[in-house]
């Protein structure tokens, strides 16, 4: 009788028979937990710096609490959206994301931080654009080769044609970080929907290497030589690295306690946001860092098992550049505060200071469990079910 309650709650679709199921839980214990330790983190690396600023201990945490209000709705909302409804809205979609880029960079509503101008400012909203730019790829490759693998196919030259314009104003900005992002998950939306090889996947990534030696900047080429020796230059370019490098040591096994780092109080920059990595690793040592990685590879490994359980290929494409568009990032992260990786500009998903990235992050995980809800169906049709 159990099989029969679950066989009303299945359909028929494409030639198979599915079964709707709850939104994956374990991913959202996983998130629940990077957000949370997100929030204890932010308040632990910020403070310092908004007293220093003049401003409330609680600044950076408030603010960064009202954008997890905005994405816990946005999650909310894909959750309940049917995800193969997002198909018709992937060229609009990608437009509005490339005017905004367009915005950015030749009107006053661009605004410049440290020398980057990567920032849109309309009254008291401000965000980044290209946060947008992960979703808006994932989504336009994915409707591209769902059911057409073929890649030079002239109907999709226009949809190229919007990447490209995408990763120029990208680099304008300039944001490196965020290109190697989009063009990573593009490749392995391309390998996961037949349309490469193994072999061609690595023809991209050594030209992807050979575009970034060719356009990178002075200052760029300085951190990989800086990186490899940062006692070159201590007090500038190598600076970050070392205070980080120092976060890490002082950490330890079990940290020196929450609250009780001394490389945020003014010795490591941005430990709010790019190194909040090298702060968790300070206070809470190697065994907070080691949870912290646990608990991406659950992610990871959950994404992945939505893709393999998905019943159509357009799902599948879409969970897998969201599963590897966080994990990479979050991967690149941890990596440059280690110094495994040059110092790049990238913030730790769900964690780190930022209120666009937390929020288009959200977005994307409501896409994910959408995707988690609708698996094929395991067992006997009913009709071939013996009593």
């Amino acid at each position: 009788m159990s099989y029969k309650r679950e066989a009303r709650n299945s359909f028929q679709g494409e030639g198979e028979r599915y079964i709707i199921s709850p939104p994956d839980k374990t991913l959202v214990i996983v998130t629940i937990f990077l957000v949370i330790i997100g929030i204890m983190a932010i308040f632990s690396a910020g403070s310092s710096k908004a007293i220093a600023e003049g401003l409330s201990p609680l600044h950076f945490t408030i603010r960064q609490f009202f954008w997890l209000i905005g994405g816990i709705l946005g999650a909310i909302f894909f959750t309940k959206t049917d995800y193969k409804a997002l198909k018709k809205f992937s060229m609009p979609f990608s437009i509005v994301v490339l005017i905004l880029l367009l915005l950015v960079q030749f009107t006053q509503f661009g605004l410049t931080v440290n020398g980057a101008k990567r920032w849109f400012v309309f009254g008291p909203l401000q965000f980044q654009p290209s946060e947008l730019a992960k979703p808006a790829c994932i989504l336009m490759f994915a409707s591209l080769f769902y059911k057409n693998t073929a890649i030079f196919d002239p109907k999709k030259f226009p949809h190229y044609v919007i990447f490209l314009m995408m990763i120029l104003l990208i680099y304008k900005q300039p944001n490196l970080s965020m290109i190697i992002l989009l063009f990573t998950t593009s490749l392995a939306i391309f390998y996961i929907s037949g349309g490469l090889s193994a072999k061609q996947i690595l023809c991209g990534f050594l030209a992807m290497g050979g575009l970034v030696s060719l356009f990178i900047r002075d200052y760029q080429k300085q951190r990989i030589l800086v990186w490899l020796d940062p006692n070159k230059d201590p007090l500038n370019t190598g600076y970050n690295i070392i205070q980080s490098l120092i976060a890490f040591a002082t950490g330890g096994f079990f940290g020196v306690g929450y609250g009780n780092s001394k490389q945020k109080l003014s010795w490591l920059p941005e430990g709010h946001t790019d190194f909040i990595f090298a702060v968790i690793a300070e206070e809470f040592g190697f065994l907070g860092c080691f949870f912290i990685i646990c608990l991406f590879a659950m992610f990871i490994q959950r994404g992945f098992v939505i893709a393999s359980r998905c019943p159509d290929m357009f799902g599948k494409l879409i969970s897998v550049g969201i599963t590897f568009s966080i994990g990479f990032q979050a991967l690149m992260n941890m990596s440059v505060a280690s110094s495994a990786l040059p110092a790049t500009g990238i913030p730790l998903p769900f964690i780190s200071y930022g209120g666009s990235s937390l929020l288009i992050t959200l977005c994307m995980l409501g896409v994910l469990l959408n995707i988690s809800k609708k698996r094929v169906q395991r067992i006997r049709p009913y009709n071939e079910q013996r009593y």
